[in-house]
């Protein structure tokens, strides 16, 4: 196991934070977050057309880069300093994960290189009300040679902007995957406490759907939300670092009493702690995003782990972030609420944090 970038890794975080600086500052972001589909399109064609990023985990034979999930793990970060707007999550992850972990070659095929390049967004449509990583109530029925499905997916990340869903639904012989194209749903986006993520309603009436095949759908399920886990703590990482320059440097120059507020101990201390959460979790993250590389038995501990402990921190930082901003803080002008929605959104993103940490347990035996 490596806890330390390679050089390659780090010209890849140099690349993205340079393509962030100019197309992600804060008002590009605020500007993507009032538009119509809530991302930056240009910026999306730009990360798959120069830096080849949105197939970081795909093989070359499918127009990927043969990368790995590290260097997935160093692009989220960057992801999460800068509140990117892209549907990063729905489609260079759930997607493709789901699409690698299923044994559909034909689908693979036909979407992959497509995502890779960024012409098409997919997403996973799997999280129902009491049913986040499950098919929940949503069934489906064979309909002459295809079939056809009912039910509702909500939350769906970038579910409003996708061209295609990856489905999981009820079949008579237990969980399955189908391939749905967007034009067939009915599409609500969601008003949600994270302007700057993009989540939808799907609704599914007798809606055709093509079956993917999988030897084992349930198995690919549990690792898609294994994967996703370990990618959106890389995205909390990025985020808790960057509250905690933030905070930082206005400690520096904001005075009290005549004195820099960073010089109090009370100061000091609470930004030490926020210090101490990013070093701890930057080690958990490059120990689950190895594990995850090498297709270890330890991914489900790994992504248990991250969940567990990414969740608080981040949103301690922003917390944190937002109370030694003071008066500032807490306006719409500054970034230290976005940072702070962002932090309590990604914490119950999966589901109740209570479900991490008895999977945990479940891990550890405990």
């Amino acid at each position: 196991m490596r806890l330390v970038l390679t050089e390659e890794q780090q010209a890849l975080r140099a690349a993205v934070r340079d393509l962030l600086t100019d197309r992600a500052a804060s008002a590009q972001v605020r500007a993507a977050m009032e538009s119509e589909t809530g991302i930056d399109r240009d910026l999306w064609t730009r990360l798959g057309r120069d830096l080849d990023v949105l197939g970081l985990v795909v093989p070359e034979e499918y127009g990927g880069a043969g990368a790995g999930h590290v260097e997935r793990a160093v692009v989220q970060e960057e992801f999460g300093r800068a509140l990117a707007p892209t549907p990063f999550l729905g489609s260079a992850v759930l997607a493709t994960d789901a699409l690698l972990a299923l044994d559909d070659e034909e689908a693979r095929r036909e979407l992959l290189p497509r995502l890779v390049s960024g012409e098409l967004i997919a997403t996973v449509a799997v999280a129902e009300p009491g049913a986040p990583w499950g098919p929940g109530a949503t069934t489906a029925t064979a309909s002459g040679d295809g079939w056809t499905l009912d039910g509702t997916k909500t939350p769906v990340v970038a579910g409003d902007l996708a061209d295609v869903l990856l489905v999981v639904a009820t079949t008579p012989d237990g969980p399955a995957w189908f391939r749905v194209d967007a034009a067939d749903v009915e599409r609500t986006t969601l008003t949600t406490l994270d302007p700057t993520r993009r989540l939808a309603t799907v609704v599914l009436r007798g809606t055709p759907a093509r079956r993917l095949e999988s030897a084992d759908p349930a198995g690919a399920l549990e690792r898609v939300a294994d994967l996703a886990t370990i990618a959106l703590a890389a995205e909390q990482l990025g985020g808790l670092q960057r509250v905690l320059e933030m905070a930082t440097d206005y400690a520096k120059v904001r005075v009290q009493f005549g004195r820099a507020i960073g010089s109090y101990q009370a100061v000091k201390h609470g930004l030490a702690d926020v210090h101490s959460d990013w070093e701890l979790g930057l080690s958990a993250l490059r120990y689950a995003a190895w594990a995850a590389d090498e297709a270890s038995d330890e991914v489900p501990l790994a992504a248990a782990l991250v969940a567990t402990f990414f969740g608080p921190a981040y949103f301690k930082a922003a917390e944190a972030c937002v109370q030694y901003h003071g008066g500032i803080g807490y306006t719409w002008e500054h970034d230290a609420h976005l940072y702070y929605k962002r932090a309590k959104s990604t914490e119950l993103l999966f589901g109740a944090p209570g479900r991490d940490r008895a999977r945990l347990a479940d891990r550890l035996g405990v």
